[in-house]
């Protein structure tokens, strides 16, 4: 009986990953296709494998300037969100009184509020902040930055704080009876014990900054600033769309995550196992 239970499991388990590789395997499928051969049958296999779909799409999307755009949002963003978030959360631990607590609860509450309940307000306090005060907020990547860090700081403060709980405080008053800085405890003693989080928030957010299509379209406007996510917007017109054009983009622009967090994922696991641990 038992033996046939786990067989029932496993071909469920099966059947769920069959159903969410699926669009995965339409996507890889049609990319290799004509118009003609997709529309006919779009499950079927290819005629033959051919990458010419992939250079055309390369090309109308202007890949390597939306990658590189890409890759520097992506990198600042996530460096300037682990070293605020890291030092938010220390110093919210460490001062243990009733403004920290409530200032930690706004941090955790912001997480439940919407994207889309902020995005237009938050279109017209940066149109505000570049006509009043000649800021440019809006159509650059230092404004785009600006926001994800915002938006992203919240998550990485939560995990920062519960994982800073585990750090013994003994160490930070030995440096500091050695003569050591606030800032020198900070980088030279907590900082390095919190790789684990740090990876784990780094390749959440990359992962998140770096398929994120709502905030970049709001934001850039000009064809030379856009994001891969975004210049797949080339193949998607008002009246018609070029389906296998757009799956060779698609799977492009997910590519170089699906690498990433190939490689990153046992670091994933292993920063959100310690965290709960501690």
């Amino acid at each position: 009986m038992r033996k046939t239970s786990k067989w029932i499991f496993e071909i469920l388990l099966l059947i769920l990953a069959l159903i969410f590789l699926s669009p995965i395997y339409l996507m890889l499928v049609n990319s290799f296709k004509n118009r003609a051969e997709l529309y006919e049958n779009a499950l079927a296999l290819p005629s033959s494998f051919s990458f010419q779909y992939y250079t055309k799409a390369m090309e109308k999307m202007n890949y390597w300037t939306a990658f590189g755009n890409s890759l520097f949002v992506t990198i600042v963003s996530v460096i300037i969100v682990v070293l605020l978030a890291s030092m938010t959360a220390w110093m919210l631990v460490r001062t243990d009184n009733k403004l920290s607590k409530i200032i930690f609860l706004v941090f955790v509450s912001t997480m439940l509020i919407p994207f889309q309940t902020l995005m237009m307000p938050l279109m017209q306090v940066m149109d505000w902040i570049r006509t009043t005060l000649h800021i440019p907020m809006l159509n650059t990547h230092g404004g785009l930055i600006y926001m994800n860090v915002g938006f992203h700081a919240s998550m990485a403060v939560f995990l920062y704080h519960g994982f800073i709980k585990s750090v013994p405080i003994a160490l930070e008053e030995a440096a500091t009876l050695d003569g050591c800085s606030k800032f020198g405890v900070f980088w030279r003693i907590v900082f390095p014990m919190l790789t684990t989080i740090t990876i784990t928030v780094a390749i959440l957010d990359v992962i998140a900054i770096w398929n994120d299509y709502l905030l970049p379209s709001l934001t850039l406007s000009d064809k030379g600033l856009r994001t891969i996510p975004l210049s797949t917007f080339y193949f998607f017109g008002e009246f018609t769309i070029v389906w296998n054009l757009a799956m060779a983009g698609l799977t492009l622009t997910i590519i170089p995550v699906v690498i990433f967090y190939f490689f990153a994922q046992k670091y994933i696991v292993k920063g959100i196992a310690a965290g709960a641990v501690k």
